[in-house]
C-alpha cells in the first residue's frame, strides 16, 4: 500500500516556501503590450528574484538591463520570459529551451505551426516547463462551465460560441496586420483554447478573415471561425472595431440539458441554465 501523505499546517506551507530561494527570472524583450505589466508582476511576488531584461522597459530605470548572450549564458536565470514582438517569439523561446532555461511563452507562441512544434518538442526533450501566455486556464467562470460540461450537467454539448475583440488604436493596427488572422490570430487563440481543451481537434476549421474598418491598411478587423467536430460545433468572433469590447466579451456552452454562459468574461458573470438540476 501507498504510505499516506503527511498533513502539512498552513504556517508550515508558508514557512517551507519562504525558505526556498527566489526563483531566477530574466525577459528576452519588453516590448510586446502585455511585457512591463508581467515584469511589475515578477518584481511584485517574492517567488521570483528579476535578474534583468534584454529591452529596457519605459519609465522604469531601476529595471535591470542586460544583453541577450548574458541572458542565456547566465546559470541564475532559470526561467526566462518571452516577451518581444510577436515575429520573434518563436525564434527567442527556442533559444531559451535550448540554455536550458524554462519557459513563459508570450501569445501568440510562433507565427507557423512548424516552429511551435519544434518548441514543444524541445521542451519535452530537456524535461523543461512550457507556459504560453493564456491567462484564462486559470478563469474561474472558463473552469467551471469547462467541469460543468465534463460532467454532463448540461447534456450533450452541441454548441460553443465565444466572442473577444477590442477598439485598436489606429497607431498599433500596422503591427497587427504583419499577420494573415489579423484579430482572429491575435486574440482568438483565448477562446479557441477552451474550445480544444473540452473538445478536442476539430475535423475542419472555416475562417472568415475581413477588414470591414475603414482604414489604410491591410488588418483582418472583423474575423471569424468556425470550428466542425463530429457532434458539435464552435463559432468564434473577433473584431478591432468594438467600443467598450470588455462588457462584450463572452464564452458559452450550450448542451442538451442547458447552457452555462460567461458574459462579461472580466471580471467573470456567469449563468447556468439547466432544464433538469444537475450538479
Amino acid at each position: 500500500y501507498p504510505r499516506p501523505i503527511a498533513m502539512i499546517s498552513r504556517r508550515s506551507l508558508l514557512l517551507s516556501l519562504a525558505a526556498r530561494p527566489p526563483i531566477g527570472i530574466a525577459f528576452l524583450g519588453t516590448s510586446h503590450s502585455h511585457g512591463p505589466a508581467k515584469v511589475d508582476t515578477v518584481r511584485a511576488n517574492p517567488a521570483f528574484r528579476l535578474i534583468g531584461v534584454s529591452e529596457a522597459v519605459p519609465n522604469r530605470p531601476d529595471v535591470p538591463v542586460l544583453s541577450r548572450e548574458a541572458i542565456l549564458r547566465d546559470p541564475a536565470v532559470q526561467v526566462i520570459a518571452v516577451e518581444s514582438q510577436v515575429r520573434d517569439h518563436a525564434r527567442d523561446g527556442l533559444a531559451a529551451l535550448q540554455a536550458g532555461k524554462h519557459l513563459h511563452l508570450e501569445k501568440a507562441p510562433a507565427d507557423n505551426m512548424a516552429d511551435f512544434r519544434r518548441i514543444v518538442e524541445l521542451a519535452r526533450r530537456g524535461n523543461l516547463l512550457l507556459q504560453i501566455g493564456y491567462m484564462w486556464r486559470y478563469h474561474p467562470g472558463l473552469n467551471l462551465a469547462l467541469d460543468a460540461a465534463r460532467k454532463g450537467w448540461l447534456g450533450q454539448v452541441y454548441l460553443i460560441r465565444g466572442a473577444i475583440g477590442n477598439q485598436l488604436d489606429a497607431a498599433r493596427r500596422p503591427d497587427w496586420a504583419e499577420f494573415k488572422g489579423g484579430n482572429m490570430f491575435e486574440l482568438g487563440g483565448h477562446v479557441l483554447d477552451p474550445v480544444v481543451r473540452l473538445l478536442g481537434r476539430p475535423r475542419r476549421v472555416t475562417p472568415f478573415l475581413n477588414k470591414h474598418g475603414q482604414f489604410r491598411d491591410t488588418l483582418a478587423d472583423n474575423t471569424a471561425a468556425v470550428l466542425e467536430f463530429d457532434n458539435a460545433m464552435a463559432i468564434l468572433h473577433g473584431a478591432n472595431l468594438q467600443p467598450n469590447s470588455g462588457r462584450y466579451r463572452a464564452f458559452e456552452i450550450h448542451g442538451t440539458n442547458g447552457a452555462i454562459v460567461i458574459n462579461p468574461i472580466e471580471p467573470p458573470a456567469v449563468t447556468l441554465d439547466l432544464a433538469k438540476a444537475a450538479g
